[in-house]
């Protein structure tokens, strides 16, 4: 059995493009390194762009066994 965890994590400002940049891969990077340090694992991401196309978001969730 898991215990699972799921966090967004917003990125920042986007004017002319909803993608994802250099900047927010560094602070999923990190959040992957820190979770994972933590023992979680990855299950699963998704990047959300907002209607509106001016700010997104990872949606990331996490998995630990959970101790019996």
């Amino acid at each position: 059995m898991y215990t699972y965890r799921t966090e967004i994590l917003p990125v920042s400002t986007k004017f002319f493009s909803d993608k994802a940049d250099q900047k927010d891969i560094s602070i999923l990077d990190d959040l992957l390194n820190q979770r994972t340090s933590e023992g979680w694992e990855l299950v699963t991401y998704d990047y959300m762009a907002t209607s509106m196309q001016i700010k997104g978001a990872f949606v990331v969730t996490f998995r630990k066994e959970r101790n019996q």
